[in-house]
């Protein structure tokens, strides 16, 4: 899905054609209530239409018109609307001044246990929450948005106007660092069809100092729903439950807090009240329309009690208008968000105004494909006189100055960039290399030259040191270069690895090359493409898919004596090619020549001497003697399909980026052992077919699952580094969740069976339970359940059932295990890991990643 989404107006259609013609008449004003107070985010709209504009954070608006005359109404929640006759002549200046709305009691007869009156029209409008929802099965619509994030204080050491040089994107803050994080507006043409069919065609986008592309996601929130997606695809998945939803009454309290008259309907006014603290709900108040019983306008807002995770508060306003006698539609929508964290305290806005409403549109057949938003080539190309004609949001003193003063900056650094002359200004703006850089944190260089251009980098040796009994104490030094060619649309990686271990004196060099590519037939088409070479020296696990890290190794081998990790020297030369499609299609081959070697223990340090005699010789003992431990080669080719069908899109003028799908992976692997070429001594066929995804089923948790089968077609000649592996560490510690297993032994049941199945299953419960508990919900832990289990040939089979407590510190999760293997009781064991909002929790489709700091960033570049 989307990784995650962010977080229209148009005024007349005679504007599209006549807005540079210098024939509209300005009307613009402020807003305020009878005390002198600004009402910011007010709509103002002509009568009679879904044509209007919204407030900024100053109660400015602005309007721009054709000579005529029109009924302008402004509205704000809380507020009688205002009604204003308006002849444009010329610009005109309008103000609004709005007086809080009178809220009337209807006279009730109350007894000691009478019901509040809100909760019967409460009980109207949920019986109508369907209807409603559906009510407009297809629609087209204008759509504006603007998106503000800005920083109210940092720590001190960030105080200093910063600048990326790849992108030319000036941060720019005060004395107390105070400044514009993120401004970014987009014009867009939203379409939309019941159920779930959505298109965003993106006219125009503009970011403060960049030419890139702002986020241009419709944020409309549907309270119509049951369950509120605010964040889809973000740390609260769960979504939230509406004032109306089905169950609101279990979850909510209400009070009448009157009702108000406006254009001939009754108004009625309802404090929302969540019965308990965190659970998932809104508090607020909702207007409700007599009667009709349809929402009106809102405004709510979610705190830490609401179990949001990483915002501190999210406030969110609405207001409707009525399209026709029946309909009414959202007119605005605004966001305001407040985040405190580590020191840093940001506050932002996320504003979003639909407009011009067609209920019955014809959509072509080709509207609704896979391609959910696309950008129009000149997006990034609107000039400021553009923008000024059809936003419909004035901008306020310092966004007008964010603009003027990043957008300068941006301009004149890309005039420098054309400069030849200007190569060593570029080159001194990157200050001098430090000696220590080299040890820590590693560097990443741009090469400025007349002709040509490229990234290279140092990995930090600090983080690269490592220790094992075969080598001893290690040093990795790893680096990479990396150039994108524009001319073929390809980008070139080539990343140098070596390794010297100090106990066997042993140097391991190899190069990785990565070349990554799009489809060259252009941005409708889509086809990633990666073609990759490696040869050299290298040491490698037995298990090559193996998750188990040096440092846990290392951690395991000084203060118990275990030495997990068992590795093999091998010269080796790999050729690989994968290629994406559209359709969800995968496909990857590769061809691998291994010349393999065992090396063996030359050291046997533990902290205590007693431990050293838990210390295995450095090859998988559980499974295989000393015999069966010699040099020998192998030519394997592997190759994968694999499909996740409905892959939806975003279309950019260049390229397509993929933004997930609803349905899981299906995943064909198969490797073939080939004897005799270049002397291999391997002969063999082995497959395995896998499903997995994650599902989230909003306040239910997310289910996550991994199926897999598979085995031996032949094995003639199989080597322990070709068997049948299992991802474990056997460790109290691990990073394997629905990848593999947490205590198993890690050769231990490795195999050649001819069938076999596995299945990894985890159900995070995201509050659903623990938000009854005092400590637990107001410490936000949460409870997850699952298993992990394998059956070979109906004979041997091993299960882990766990139950576990994760986002601890929003980092880390504890497990308790029960292990049974053949149906008998193994142990019983705490495992502690990541799983939190703020860690690197284990994904389901997470590839093996490259050994070069290059490839993982060319990767996420061209995929």
């Amino acid at each position: 899905m989307f990784a995650s989404n962010k977080f229209h107006f148009f005024l007349f259609l005679l504007l599209a054609g006549c807005s540079f013609s210098g024939s509209a008449q300005s009307i613009y004003g402020k807003i305020i209530n009878d005390k002198g107070v600004l009402l910011p985010y007010s709509s103002v709209t002509i009568k009679g239409t879904t044509s209007g504009v919204t407030a900024n954070n100053n109660a400015e608006y602005h309007f721009n018109l054709h000579k005529g005359k029109f009924v302008l109404v402004c509205q704000h929640i809380g507020y009688e609307s205002v009604e204003k006759i308006v002849e444009c002549n010329g610009d005109t200046q309008i103000n609004f001044v709005l007086h809080e709305q009178q809220l009337m009691m209807k006279e009730l007869v109350i007894s000691s246990n009478a019901e509040n009156p809100a909760y019967a029209i409460i009980r109207q409008a949920i019986k109508k929450r369907n209807y409603f929802n559906k009510q407009v099965p297809k629609y087209s619509c204008d759509y504006y948005s603007k998106d503000v994030i800005k920083l109210r204080k940092v720590p001190k050491k960030m105080l200093a106007q910063r600048k990326d040089y790849e992108l030319q994107t000036p941060l720019l803050l005060d004395s107390v660092g105070k400044g514009f994080l993120y401004l970014s507006e987009s014009k867009s043409t939203l379409y939309s069809i019941q159920p779930d069919k959505i298109k965003l065609l993106v006219n125009s986008s503009r970011v403060s100092g960049s030419n890139s592309f702002g986020f241009a996601f419709s944020n409309l929130i549907n309270f119509y729903q049951n369950n509120v997606s605010v964040f889809q695809g973000g740390s609260d998945n769960r979504g939230f439950i509406s004032p109306i939803s089905d169950a609101a009454l279990h979850f909510y309290k209400f009070k009448m807090l009157g009702s108000f008259e406006e254009n001939g309907k009754v108004i009625n006014s309802i404090r929302v009240i969540p019965k308990r603290s965190f659970e998932p709900l809104f508090s607020g108040i909702i207007n409700i329309v007599d009667q009709d019983w349809n929402i009106h306008s809102l405004d709510v807002m979610l705190t830490k009690e609401s179990q949001l995770e990483l915002l501190d508060t999210l406030k969110i306003a609405q207001q409707y208008i009525q399209v026709n006698t029946d309909t009414w539609r959202l007119s605005n929508q605004v966001y305001y968000f407040g985040l405190n964290f580590f020191n840093i305290d940001l506050v932002g806005n996320f504003l979003s105004v639909y407009s011009d409403y067609q209920l019955h549109p014809n959509f072509d057949n080709s509207m609704f494909d896979n391609v959910v938003i696309k950008y129009d080539t000149a997006a990034t190309r609107k000039s400021r006189v553009y923008w000024d004609s059809v936003r419909p949001v004035p901008l306020n003193q310092d966004e007008i100055k964010d603009y003027h003063e990043r957008d300068s900056i941006f301009k004149i650094n890309l005039i420098k960039d054309q400069i030849n002359n200007n190569v060593d200004s570029l080159r001194k703006k990157q200050g001098s290399l430090k000696w220590y850089s080299f040890l820590f944190p590693g560097f990443d260089r741009v090469h400025y030259g007349n002709k040509y251009r490229y990234n290279w980098g140092v990995d930090p040796l600090l983080l690269n040191l490592q220790y094992n009994l075969a080598e001893g104490p290690v040093i990795k030094f790893s680096g990479y270069f990396e150039k994108y060619f524009e001319n073929v649309k390809h980008r070139l990686t080539i990343a140098p690895n070596i390794r010297y271990g100090f106990g066997n004196s042993h140097v391991n060099a190899f190069v990785d090359v990565n070349i990554f590519g799009n489809d060259s037939r252009g941005p409708d088409h889509f086809g990633n493409h990666h073609w990759s070479f490696s040869a050299g020296k290298r040491v490698s696990q037995y298990n090559n898919e193996s998750r188990i890290n040096p440092l846990l190794n290392e951690i395991s081998t000084w203060f118990n004596g275990k030495n997990i990790l068992k590795s093999y020297e091998n010269y080796f030369i790999e050729f690989g090619f994968q290629k994406k499609y559209e359709n969800g299609i995968a496909f990857s081959i590769v061809a691998l020549y291994e010349d393999r070697s065992p090396i063996f223990n030359v050291e046997k340090f533990t902290f205590n001497k007693q431990d050293t005699q838990y210390i295995t010789e450095n090859y998988p003992v559980e499974k295989v003697g000393i015999d069966a431990i010699f040099r020998h080669q192998a030519q394997l080719f592997k190759a994968s399909i694999s499909i996740k069908p409905g892959q939806q899109y975003i279309q950019f003028p260049n390229t397509k980026v993929s933004v997930g799908s609803k349905y899981p992976t299906f995943s064909l692997n198969y490797v073939k052992g080939v004897p005799h070429i270049l002397g291999s001594d391997v002969d063999f066929d082995k497959w395995n077919f896998d499903i997995y995804d994650d599902k989230n089923l909003k306040l239910a948790g997310v289910l996550k699952y991994r199926f897999t089968i598979g085995g031996f077609i032949n094995k003639n000649k199989v080597f322990i580094q070709d068997y049948r592996h299992f991802n474990s560490t056997s460790l109290k510690s691990t990073l394997n969740y629905v990848n593999g297993f947490q205590l198993m032994s890690v050769y231990g049941n490795s195999n050649l069976s001819s069938f076999c199945t596995e299945a990894h299953i985890e159900h995070h419960f995201n509050g659903l339970f623990t938000n009854k508990i005092p400590l637990m919900k107001q410490k936000k832990w949460n409870l997850l359940i699952g298993a992990n289990a394998y059956y070979i040939n109906g004979r041997d089979n091993y299960e882990e059932v766990f139950t576990g407590i994760e986002n601890i510190k929003k980092l880390f999760r504890i497990d308790y295990l029960n292990v049974f293997q053949n149906g008998k009781y193994l142990q019983s064991a705490f495992v502690f890991g990541l799983g939190g909002v703020l860690s690197n929790n284990q994904d389901n489709n997470t590839d093996k990643k490259s050994s070069s700091k290059s490839a993982r960033k060319a990767f996420s570049i061209a995929f």
